[in-house]
């Protein structure tokens, strides 16, 4: 108890964004796994976002693309970025680097670039490809330059999952560069595995942020 019977106030949850584009879900499984993981670990919590759509409904429409969870909230401007205390973006491979979606909001980003403002904030990716060989390493390669660019701070999750990395028995995703998904045709579904690795992920970005705000 403070002085004159008050609370002692709480302390504040450090904050990990996890923002991502997702036309057919596949991202977005792995988002909420990833939150999952986050919220797992104490003093941290994660936030959803999607990024906003560049294709017309129409263009959407015959891609059979489903429709939008709205409990997702739509960041709308990326000044938002500044809050968080790391960040976890998540996008669909296109020829082996971002969709065109993310990119864009990447682009929107100028203004901190300029100034510099997301310099130090932990940052690392997840992915989703079509096929073995689409693109789950390269992706994030490319992708790399847009946190360079911005002085981030790269966190990849190595092999630090464990047997889990090594395992040959079944179709995974992911890599030492982050949790991935193989979507096939768009019909296949997040494996067991490939979610347990976007949950580790989440745990393993949230306390790599916990660590570095007990030494500043």
């Amino acid at each position: 108890m403070g002085k004159g019977g008050g609370c002692i106030p709480s302390k504040k949850k450090l904050r990990v964004f996890i923002v991502f584009y997702s036309m057919y879900g596949h991202v977005e499984a792995l988002a909420k796994s990833l939150k999952k993981g986050v919220d797992s670990i104490e003093g941290v919590e994660g936030v959803l976002y999607r990024i906003p759509e560049t294709l017309p409904e129409e263009v959407l429409q015959l891609m059979k693309a489903p429709q939008k969870d709205d409990h997702v909230p739509l960041i709308s401007a990326a000044e938002k970025l500044v809050e968080a205390d790391g960040l976890l973006f998540g996008f669909p491979t296109r020829y082996g680097s971002m969709a065109a979606q993310m990119k864009a909001f990447f682009d929107s980003t100028g203004q901190l670039w300029r100034e510099q403002k997301l310099a130090g904030v932990p940052a690392g990716f997840f992915i989703s490809t079509g096929t073995q060989g689409g693109g789950q390493e390269t992706t994030a390669w490319t992708a790399i330059t847009q946190l360079v660019h911005h002085g981030m701070l790269y966190v990849p999750i190595g092999y630090t999952f464990g047997a889990g990395m090594f395992d040959m028995d079944s179709i995974r995703g992911g890599s030492p560069y982050g949790a991935g998904v193989y979507a096939g045709d768009g019909t296949r579904q997040a494996s067991e595995t490939e979610l347990a690795l976007a949950e580790y992920q989440g745990k393993y970005m949230a306390s790599t942020v916990k660590k570095l705000a007990k030494k500043s």
